[in-house]
């Protein structure tokens, strides 16, 4: 009967025996006591009995020149710009401008027909002569008591209104001319002489090329921070200019969260042309001695965020405070300083106190 038992019991015996040496190397770390972190992946051994080593890179922690830069694009406008139509409607009898030519302010650049109103106002001059006789007369009479002070003031008044319907037409006279309303150049025509024209007609477009206005937008977070005076650098094409910004659209675009912008640069010699396209740069902050970290090195954490710094031989972790961020780096306001070695690869592997190998130092510039 004892033998029928013992039998059983070796074979089970057996099998727990090979199911922990299977299990054991993976069931080992559960076990482990103190601070040990046990094997690290992809570490390098040091001896047989002895704790795993990680190997990491670290960075040299010196002073660096760190600039916050904006960029966006952004489009060429002109100075000014006017679709130019007359004021009144009638017959274009004159065309004074060629196209694509420089013009000055109140150049008379086409006429439509004003024979009616310069019979008009024929007819109304050789009135008023009348009218002003006749005040001359009345006036005389009136100092001799010779008639009413109403009678005067009738003679007054209508000579008043003559005055008055002249400068009307002498306005209507004015509506019939097209003038350049600034300095600048004229583009194209769209009507001869001949055509008739109306106020809703458009004759050509004027444009003033200097200055260039530049017009973008930037992320509603720095509103407070560009205004009147900021400087700028654009690119058109492979060539780099700059301008100062002169205007801040108070509000913010509740569609994209930016904030309208516009710059002035002065092109003097007409060089740029409007409706271009150009790439905007624009400096936000600059740090001339920073102390400044890759991003990938950063642990964000509840707590706050910390790094990880080499001393001796071993990892340790460092809370830190942030500022300035780039594409590709982030400003450290507090908790490290220059001469400290930043661990930069590995570090989702790190722990407190884990030791560590430098393969590679690289100082920071």
């Amino acid at each position: 009967m004892k033998k029928k038992l013992i039998r059983p019991l070796t074979i089970a015996f057996s099998v727990v025996l090979l199911l922990g040496l299977i299990f054991y190397p993976k069931l080992k770390p559960l076990f482990g006591a103190g601070d040990d972190p046990g094997p690290v992946a992809g570490s390098g051994g040091r001896g047989g009995g002895q704790r795993q080593i990680l190997n990491v890179s670290g960075l040299l922690i010196s002073p660096v020149h760190l600039t916050e830069t904006i960029r966006s694009s952004g489009t060429l406008r002109p100075d000014e710009e006017v679709d130019l139509s007359f004021e009144t409607s009638g017959k274009i009898v004159a065309i004074y401008f060629t196209e694509g030519t420089r013009v000055k302010e109140e150049d008379l650049l086409a006429k439509i027909n004003d024979k009616p109103l310069q019979a008009q106002l024929l007819k109304l001059q050789a009135q008023k002569k009348l009218a002003e006789e006749k005040e001359f007369r009345q006036r005389n009479l009136l100092s001799r008591d010779a008639i009413s002070q109403e009678s005067y003031d009738q003679v007054v008044t209508e000579l008043q209104a003559l005055e008055a319907d002249i400068q009307l037409i002498r306005a209507r006279i004015a509506e019939t001319e097209l003038r350049a309303p600034f300095d600048g150049i004229i583009g194209l025509r769209y009507l001869s002489e001949g055509a008739y024209a109306s106020p809703s007609t458009k004759i050509a477009r004027l444009v003033k090329l200097s200055p260039l206005k530049i017009e973008f937008s930037i992320p509603e977070r720095y509103a407070g921070v560009v205004g009147p005076g900021f400087p700028i650098e654009f690119t058109v094409d492979t060539d780099t200019f700059r301008a100062q910004v002169y205007a801040v659209d108070p509000k913010v675009d509740i569609n994209t969260r930016t904030i309208a912008v516009r710059a002035l640069y002065h092109n003097r010699n007409e060089e740029l042309k409007p409706g271009r396209f150009t790439a905007i740069t624009l400096q936000i902050s600059r740090s001339e001695n920073a102390v400044a970290i890759p991003t990938e090195a950063l642990i964000p954490e509840m707590e706050g965020e910390k790094v990880f710094v080499y001393r001796q031989g071993k990892a340790e972790s460092v809370m830190v405070n942030t500022g300035l961020r780039t594409e590709s780096r982030i400003q450290i306001t507090g908790g490290l300083n220059f001469g400290d070695t930043l661990l930069t690869t590995g570090v989702l592997q790190l722990r407190q106190g884990l030791p560590v190998v430098l393969d590679t130092l690289i100082v920071d510039n």
